[in-house]
């Protein structure tokens, strides 16, 4: 049986490999948006086993354990990574079909040139060859970067982050910007967290916050302290974007409402969150930064394990399609104010894809390329076939030349075959399309498209 991570893995055609080898291959990685410890890129990092790189807070892996009846212990608990490692393993063949499936085998092939199957049996074999080759110096959280071929990291930080990593990495051959993730400030929900957050700000600001207008001020200095560490983009992760006709009355009584504990009522969270983030976005058109908006996510649905675990563990799933009428008139009235930022939009439920990408082309400028974006396939659409169903949607329903490519969204060093993944897939797509007589056979222009697409339109489009 020949290897199953093989040159011409996912590229169906002789078409597809030579596009895939000769034009997308080689290029640097411009990951710009991801989840990374900056603190980890900063103390350049040595993991002690590959059951810590590849396990520890990867929700992901965790749901697929679950759903092979691992029990918790194994996913979240105390039990050791070896231990963790061997019932990832126990899973891994049942992740056939799963972009897991493929992940998996790349990140042991690019990573440790391994390129055996992973299975219980080969578990404690490849953990120990892993593990000893992850205490080499090549093996340090800088060195995964440098190996991998990445040229820009993206991380996603809070407003009060005092960034200083990025700061100690100002010198480092990749440039690892922060991102202005500003999503606990509409929280509102839960007013003993929101209020502790506003501590926070407080704290970081040395200002108090007694008024919307003295959050919205203490926003703006945190957000010009970003950009001057060399921040070049904001992300927001919101169930969807908000948006109610009135939201200038009010605000600053919901804000005083929630400051003393009170719960707002659903027309007074549309508004406050409407408000806060109008003025955010005017702050990202004012700075000259790309805005990021991830929608779709429906987060915590299981209480018990809440309760227990916390956010982020992997109890989220897909939400309701979007309200296209909120994301029109949201984004008409920072054009009409002519303070539309660029925007990425990216979607989580795939019955939105045709929506958003039409939706782009009610406030494209004119003036920049892509101005506004359909973002990559996001969590539960980053796979195989959500991908091709992405390039298919925005290439009939936009321009696919234009597009600014994939990003890892990953807390793991490990992740950058990820864009390996989508590169393959690209050619693949491309390739199909050619050998169908629907797309020209033509080198240069798919040399041009191709080195876009992966390397130069992100590079064009944030400013790195």
């Amino acid at each position: 049986m020949g290897k199953f991570i093989h040159p011409d893995f996912v590229l169906e055609s002789k078409t597809a490999q030579k596009l895939y080898h000769d034009y997308a291959e080689k290029l640097p990685i411009v990951d710009f948006h991801c989840h990374l410890s900056p603190k980890l890129i900063a103390d350049n990092h040595k993991f002690e086993s590959l059951g810590q790189i590849w396990l520890e807070g990867d929700h992901y892996k965790w749901r697929a354990m679950r759903t092979n009846g691992v029990d918790e212990e194994y996913c979240t608990g105390n039990t050791s990574f070896r231990d963790k490692f061997q019932k990832w393993a126990e899973t891994v063949p049942s992740t056939i079909g799963n972009p897991l499936h493929h992940w998996t085998h790349l990140e042991l092939a690019r990573h440790f040139d391994i390129f055996d199957l992973l299975a219980p049996e080969n578990a404690g074999k490849i953990y120990d060859k892993a593990t000893e080759m992850l205490q080499q110096d090549e093996f340090r959280t800088q060195n995964l970067l440098k190996k991998m071929n990445v040229e820009v990291v993206g991380t996603t930080d809070d407003p009060a982050d005092s960034l200083q990593y990025h700061q100690a990495l100002k010198n480092f051959s990749i440039k690892v910007r922060p991102t202005f993730r500003p999503d606990n400030v509409l929280k509102t929900e839960d007013p003993e967290f929101f209020n502790a957050y506003i501590s926070k700000l407080e704290s970081v600001s040395g200002k108090k916050i007694k008024t919307l207008r003295d959050l919205i001020s203490v926003l703006d200095e945190r957000h010009a302290f970003f950009n001057e560490v060399g921040c070049k983009a904001s992300d927001h992760g919101l169930d969807r974007l908000y948006y109610t006709p009135n939201f200038l009355d009010g605000a600053d009584k919901s804000f005083e409402k929630v400051r003393n504990g009170e719960k707002l009522s659903d027309a007074e969270t549309e508004g406050y969150r409407t408000y806060v983030m109008y003025e955010l976005c005017k702050m990202n058109h004012k700075r000259g930064w790309v805005q990021q908006f991830h929608l779709g996510a429906m987060r915590n649905n299981n209480t018990r394990m809440f309760k227990k675990l916390g956010p982020d563990v992997g109890f989220d799933s897909i939400g309701n399609p979007q309200d296209a009428n909120k994301i029109s008139r949201f984004m008409d009235l920072l054009d009409t104010e002519d303070k539309l930022a660029k925007t990425i939009l990216y979607n989580l439920n795939p019955s939105d894809n045709e929506m958003f990408v039409t939706m782009l082309g009610n406030f494209q400028d004119g003036k920049t390329p892509g101005k506004i974006q359909y973002g990559a396939g996001w969590w539960f659409l980053d796979q195989k076939v959500g991908m091709e169903k992405h390039l298919r949607d925005l290439s009939v329903l936009g321009l696919l030349a234009r597009f600014v490519g994939m990003v890892t969204d990953s807390r793991s060093f490990l992740s950058y075959p990820r864009h390996e993944y989508f590169r393959r897939i690209l050619c693949n797509h491309l390739g199909q399309e050619i050998d169908k007589g629907l797309i020209p056979n033509d080198q240069k222009l798919l040399k041009t498209v191709i080195e876009d697409i992966c390397y130069h339109n992100p590079m064009r489009y944030f400013g790195f």
